[in-house]
């Protein structure tokens, strides 16, 4: 599990102001802790993390000095500057279920090449406890076929008793469709 180091936030320095500085800003809210705490992460650091975690994972955060098992809630990224503002972390309780997203990954997807794949859910929505939480959900679609699809019930996470899924089990997370390349019909051609 990956360690995330932060320190409390002096909220009487706006936030602009700390991203300027090179932090990122955050925090942390849970059910045992009396009130929420402000944090900053150094830009590096919390880069360094989210390029192999993403919303869902579960991470140790480190303030000043205080380790905590938290689950990463919400990410909230500026595209146009590649630039995290905001993390949020909700600090999980042993035994107790949260509420996490486990992201989609097509495994062997280059492979499907009798139809045009399409990708239909990005996240699967589930609570379990702290101990049974997963980050990723990787399916091989190297095998499928036009008319093929997999839907949530057919996957792994769907069979853990651990775990009890907030999205539709008859969803469609994937399926093979068929390419479809018709001809514009030229209107001018009757007329030669």
């Amino acid at each position: 599990m990956n360690t995330l180091k932060a320190e409390r936030r002096n909220m009487n320095t706006k936030a602009k102001k700390l991203r300027r500085e090179g932090f990122v800003t955050g925090i942390v809210f849970g059910k045992e802790m009396k009130e929420s705490i402000p944090i900053q992460i150094a830009q590096k650091e919390a880069e360094r993390v989210l390029k192999t975690n993403g919303k869902g994972s579960q991470v140790m955060l480190e303030v000043d000095g205080q380790s905590m098992d938290v689950l990463i809630k919400e990410i909230d990224f500026d595209s146009m500057k590649h630039q995290i503002l905001e993390v949020d972390f909700q600090a999980l309780v042993k035994g107790e279920k949260v509420h996490s997203v486990a992201e989609i990954v097509l495994l062997n997807h280059e492979k499907v090449t009798t139809g045009v794949l399409e990708k239909l859910l990005n996240e699967i929505s589930y609570r379990a406890v702290p101990e049974a939480l997963i980050e990723k959900v990787e399916i091989d679609v190297g095998n499928m076929r036009v008319g093929d699809s997999i839907k949530v019930k057919d996957l792994p996470i769907a069979a853990n008793k651990e775990i009890d899924l907030m999205t539709d089990p008859e969803a469609i997370v994937v399926n093979v469709s068929e390419v479809r390349n018709e001809v514009p019909e030229n209107e001018n051609s009757e007329e030669a």
